[in-house]
């Protein structure tokens, strides 16, 4: 079963798209990388990698496109347009796109799944740590989590806000309590265009305000591609979901 909801959007101002694969089972909000729509996970083929989690009912599977992404990467914008529009990004996930999932699981207090990989990756933490009171686990495959190398050292307060790596050390109160009931998964491979660093820093920081996680690294043999993520993905979910 496959819907598409698309509809305008204020936050980032533009026509927007949530795809949902499923039945019924565990919302999983799955982010693409950088470039990607929507439906990139079906033509990459995760969906068919996690078929048996869809049609056992465990899991319902919802995807937008990578709105900031394309953005941050396209190098056509300043970086007070990217960061902006990153902040935005994330309003439009938590004001938009979550009540739609919940009303879609006809829950309105159902906890959801958030998984990416590469720039993915980014907005899945992202979204759990500024949301924990919607989203419960982070599955973040292959992150790029340090997106300040594009600043062009315009560092400004929405890239600061958008970016755990950067506001996290600061937090307190009780967003903070509420993640540390959460869990982050960050595995990675080692092999080619891989760079299992940025999960490691990405956990230290985490682990120094006391939210719990796990780096696990794939070796060698995984590289930075979907390949990795298909194996990774439907592991994970299994056990998770």
């Amino acid at each position: 079963m496959k819907d598409v909801f698309r509809w305008y959007s204020p936050k980032v101002e533009q026509e927007v798209q949530l795809v949902r694969w499923g039945h019924m089972g565990t919302p999983v909000l799955l982010f693409p990388t950088a470039g990607g729509d929507a439906e990139e996970i079906e033509r990459f083929h995760l969906i068919r990698v996690l078929q048996p989690l869809l049609e056992a009912g465990r899991i319902k599977v919802y995807s937008t496109d990578s709105v900031a992404g394309k953005a941050w990467f396209s190098g056509e914008h300043s970086a007070e347009y990217c960061s902006r529009l990153q902040n935005c990004f994330d309003a439009l996930v938590y004001e938009e796109i979550s009540p739609i999932i919940r009303k879609d699981c006809r829950s309105d207090d159902i906890e959801i799944i958030t998984a990416g990989a590469s720039i993915g990756a980014f907005n899945a933490v992202a979204t759990l740590c500024r949301h924990p009171d919607i989203y419960k686990l982070a599955i973040a495959m292959s992150g790029t989590f340090d997106l300040s190398k594009y600043l062009e050292g315009r560092f400004n307060l929405d890239f600061y806000f958008s970016s755990p790596l950067h506001y996290l050390p600061d937090l307190e109160g009780p967003q903070l309590d509420r993640l540390r009931t959460r869990l982050v998964l960050l595995p990675t491979g080692e092999g080619n265009y891989e760079d299992i660093g940025e999960s490691w820093r990405v956990a230290q920081v985490l682990g120094a305000k006391g939210i719990p996680n796990r780096v696990d690294s794939w070796g060698a043999n995984y590289h930075h591609d979907w390949v990795t993520w298909r194996e990774m993905l439907p592991k994970y979910l299994a056990e998770y979901a």
